[in-house]
């Protein structure tokens, strides 16, 4: 079967290329230093990208979670969405951002034009950042779903906690080819010290319902408040017996 590139760089910023589209996620590529949001909440970048924006060449659309933290789209990041030509995200976020950001609903899709032919099928997908009714402090946060007629499916989740809108995903797109699960297992005071991403075993979980051929990681590495990295996401894998599974490259 066709492997789909994948390239991570650190956080939740990864590049697929997909039907001859260059598609990003989550663009995050400040130097490591400190953001405070509201309540005083200090979030800390730890490591830079592994790229930077000027190194990754032309991208032909970003794929954005959501642009309410850092740790998801930073300074640079927001700079880097001024050169792309389309950016989808949730509808909150685009009404924020303008410019080319075009929002979508969880099911929501746009067809994007392949160079040589054809369509890629975007779909956005819901997700929770958080445990149950997080969306008030949270904000709107979404997935997504890639699929082409002659190509595998690739699933990204954002940040999402829920194996429930996982299961949901499953249902409609399942078995996917490849997913790249945001994982880290961030925990916030806000929340009790609940998850507000996965973590490794429930990446591992999501993995198994989606019956995903492989996972990539991301959002596990480059921020203090992950309490997880990709070892653990390995130890997972490993418990589960589906480290073949696993694409740490």
């Amino acid at each position: 079967m066709h492997q789909v590139p994948i390239t991570a760089f650190g956080g939740p910023t990864v590049l697929i290329e997909y039907g001859g589209l260059r598609i990003l996620t989550d663009p995050t590529f400040d130097a490591p230093g400190d953001y405070e949001l509201a309540g005083g909440l200090v979030l800390t970048k730890t490591a830079a990208s592994s790229a930077a924006p000027d190194q990754l060449g032309p991208v032909d659309a970003v794929l954005l979670s959501h642009d309410q933290h850092p740790d998801n789209l930073d300074t640079l990041g927001r700079n880097f969405l001024t050169t792309v030509p389309l950016t989808l995200t949730t509808a909150e976020g685009a009404q924020r951002l303008g410019g080319t950001a075009q929002g979508l609903s969880p099911w929501a899709s746009v067809r994007l034009p392949r160079p040589e032919g054809g369509t890629v099928k975007v779909t956005a997908t819901p997700a929770l950042h958080g445990p149950e009714g997080a969306e008030a402090i949270a904000g709107q946060v979404i997935g997504f779903v890639l699929t082409a007629e002659d190509l595998p499916t690739v699933y990204i989740s954002g940040d999402n906690a829920s194996l429930d809108l996982v299961r949901h995903v499953a249902e409609r797109f399942g078995p996917v080819d490849t997913a790249v699960l945001f994982a880290g297992a961030p925990r916030l005071p806000i929340f009790d010290g609940k998850l507000v991403v996965l973590d490794g075993d429930g990446a591992a979980e999501a993995a198994q319902i989606l019956g995903a051929r492989r996972v990539v990681p991301a959002h596990c590495d480059s921020w203090a408040h992950y309490t997880e990295g990709r070892n653990d996401v390995l130890r997972a894998f490993t418990s589960a017996g589906i480290t073949d599974r696993l694409d740490l490259s």
